[in-house]
């Protein structure tokens, strides 16, 4: 007599509550251990709990409850971005796993996750194996590689008279109001955040100090444009240099005018969906910025 076919329990698609919080963080380190430990997600979710979500956006992300608690978990981080034509949702897509037993139903995790067309959603560690995955999604690459600028080259590159301030100082000069919530908010997730001050206003600037391959440097995280990096290079080399990044890392599409350093392609390359393609040099409210990822 042959054996019945085995059946997998009824699965449903619904956004990960408060009292789920303790069951997604088993899940999670579960799937990505040894690299990430228990107290690594604990730190991540109690950071989402925390942060400021968008009306109707998730507040930690999604997961397939299969009646007993959650066998598939999507974080997302999601923002409120100003551009020029007005504010838009983000999502930032995150630390995406499923339970061996449960992988035919990924593709329903990941599917209804970035569904909403009124969303821009980034996935912005894209290991090599995934990519297809995105594309069959209709993701776009928008940063094709990331630009290693040599701050040691630039401690003396000339630019307009400015001082730098703390991210909790108020600049004289004229700035946007998100500006400082940004800065504030991102110097508590444990970034470098600080403004740069000329007469006429005051620029942003968020760094995450990491190490590559045992290499410290700063990775760009926020600015107004990646051409202030240009502008105040002497200043920010300064800065960057007393914290001991000698090393500065930008995304890009090519080698950056006016910075000595390195063009690295398909080195991380960042992928979006949805109505609004991001800009360089803003990756606030990310997983990059508030978990260093």
């Amino acid at each position: 007599m042959l054996d019945s076919p085995k059946v997998l329990p009824r699965v449903r698609f619904r956004q990960i509550a408060d009292g789920d919080v303790n069951d997604v963080v088993e899940l999670l380190t579960r799937s990505f251990a040894p690299r990430r430990t228990r107290r690594f997600w604990q730190d991540v979710l109690a950071r989402l709990a925390a942060h400021v979500t968008p009306p109707s956006a998730p507040r930690y992300g999604y997961m397939l409850d299969d009646g007993n608690g959650p066998v598939g978990v999507v974080l997302m981080i999601s923002a409120t971005v100003p551009g020029g034509d007005g504010t838009h949702v983000r999502g930032n897509v995150s630390s995406w796993c499923v339970e061996p037993a449960f992988r035919s139903y990924a593709s329903l995790l990941i599917s209804q996750a970035i569904s909403r067309k009124d969303v821009t959603f980034l996935n912005l560690t894209a290991e090599a194996h995934t990519r297809p995955i995105l594309q069959a999604h209709r993701y776009t690459c928008y940063a094709a590689g990331t630009f290693v600028a040599a701050l040691a080259l630039q401690m003396f590159a000339r630019g307009p008279r400015a001082r730098i301030l703390p991210a909790d100082a108020s600049p004289r000069s004229s700035f946007a109001a998100f500006e400082r919530q940004v800065l504030l908010d991102h110097a508590g997730y444990g970034c470098a955040a600080l403004w740069i001050e000329t007469d006429e206003r005051a620029y942003p600037f968020v760094f995450r100090l990491r190490s590559v391959k045992g290499i410290p440097c700063a990775q760009l995280v926020y600015c107004r444009d990646v051409a202030d990096c240009v502008r105040f290079a002497g200043p920010l080399a300064r800065y960057l240099a007393r914290h001991g990044r000698p090393f500065l890392i930008l995304d890009a599409n090519g080698p950056i005018p006016g910075l000595i350093g390195k063009y690295f392609d398909q080195k991380m390359p960042r992928y979006f969906r949805g109505p609004q393609r991001p800009r360089l040099g803003d990756l606030a409210y990310t997983e990059i910025a508030m978990f260093g990822m």
